[in-house]
């Protein structure tokens, strides 16, 4: 997918038990976008490794990565007694659709990809996340609170994110904070093993 071009916009004030990412909690980001992605980022960091390397090890070198979406930068993350429980990454989308960047893209992304060209110009929700113990508690909607903080001060028209159609309780949290569902696209799984059929783009408008 596209990595966020727009400026970086002026640092947003976070109240404990949230704070902006550190490359320290590499650890936790690799394991809460795996549970974000339902097992798509392990399986395609599974390609990545080099000799000696896990998944875990991939996905932790990513996730300290300085650029890119997946990246501590674009990442808040919910800390209690010391430990990180829920994440949140997302940045702001592009104002114009780049035809250059399907070039080389792998088929099973095109479909991600042709969505967040329908969502330009909006602050993108890449991942919302919560270890299984903390699920439950509010965290989600607190996260998504902050996500429009955010999308306000980088000037965005709105607010965007991808989820499968086999998420239903995923579904249900987007839609109760005002999220409604703009388009659809197959999904191209290869070797990924999913109960989904489609990939479903959900918006919502900034709040007056």
């Amino acid at each position: 997918m596209i990595a966020p071009t727009k400026e970086r916009a002026p640092r947003f004030a976070l109240r404990d038990p949230y704070r902006r990412a550190r490359k320290s909690d590499a650890d936790a980001m690799a394991e809460l976008v795996n549970f974000a992605g339902e097992g798509l980022p392990v399986y395609l960091w599974s390609s990545m490794c080099e000799d000696g390397q896990s998944v875990w090890d991939v996905g932790r070198e990513r996730a300290r990565r300085e650029t890119g979406s997946f990246s501590y930068r674009n990442t808040i993350v919910r800390q209690d007694a010391g430990k990180v429980t829920a994440a949140l990454i997302g940045y702001a989308l592009p104002d114009h659709a780049d035809p250059a960047v399907y070039d080389d893209m792998p088929a099973m992304f095109v479909p991600l990809q042709q969505l967040e060209d329908l969502a330009l110009s909006t602050w993108y929700v890449n991942v919302l996340a919560a270890y299984p113990d903390s699920r439950g508690k509010g965290f989600g909607g607190d996260l998504l609170a902050i996500a429009e903080s955010l999308a306000i001060q980088a000037g965005c028209v709105g607010l965007s994110i991808i989820v499968s159609d086999a998420n239903e309780g995923a579904r249900r949290l987007y839609e109760r904070n005002g999220y409604e569902e703009l388009a659809r696209r197959p999904m191209i799984k290869e070797g990924w093993e999913n109960p989904g059929s489609e990939w479903v783009l959900l918006t919502r408008s900034i709040r007056g």
